[in-house]
């Protein structure tokens, strides 16, 4: 099952380019592209490993 997140902008963060993460500190944090929202990690994880066919 392709997981899937609702971004308060409205877009559909659903694959791994609408992610962006940041590797600066010692876990990862994943931000929604367009508006920059937090991204839950568990969430953000399972959609980094996805690719739009």
């Amino acid at each position: 099952m392709a997981a899937t997140h609702q971004c308060i902008c409205g877009k559909a963060v659903q694959y791994r380019q609408d992610l962006a993460v940041d590797r600066s500190g010692t876990t990862r944090t994943w931000t929604c592209v367009d508006c920059g929202t937090p991204v839950p990690s568990g969430v953000a994880e399972r959609i980094g490993h996805q690719h739009p066919s």
